[in-house]
């Protein structure tokens, strides 16, 4: 699998947003949204705080391809969504990033949140 260079994955640690361009589901049209972007070592993540009430999760989730704006470059990346115990994990990265109050991982043994139903891991596409 493909990895990010060091480059894009020091503005993920460094840049407090991102763009991501996802594509319709059922249009293809591209949509161009204002996300957070969550480093973890060599991986980067990214979810939706509403869950799947968002259009560009729903397309994410259905055909994988995105483009990442980031370091002023335009980056084809395929996004998998993540099971839900990397979702709990990615919910601990985003909220050590970020310190809000909304991104803190659900208590153990309660449901999970939508942001951490939501989580994808984004690949580089080679």
């Amino acid at each position: 699998m493909p990895v990010f260079e060091p480059a894009i994955l020091e503005a993920a640690r460094r840049d407090r947003e991102v763009e991501l361009t996802t594509f319709g589901r059922k249009s293809g049209n591209p949509s161009r949204r204002i996300i957070w972007i969550f480093p973890d070592g060599d991986r980067l993540f990214i979810r939706s705080g509403d869950g799947f009430t968002r259009e560009w999760p729903k397309n994410l989730r259905a055909n994988g391809k995105a483009i990442l704006h980031i370091a002023g470059r335009d980056l084809p990346v395929t996004g998998k969504h993540v099971s839900p115990d990397v979702g709990r994990h990615v919910a601990e990265v985003a909220y050590a990033k970020y310190h809000h109050d909304t991104l803190p991982p659900a208590p153990a043994g309660e449901p999970q949140t939508p942001g951490e139903l939501t989580s994808f891991e984004l690949f580089p596409e080679s």
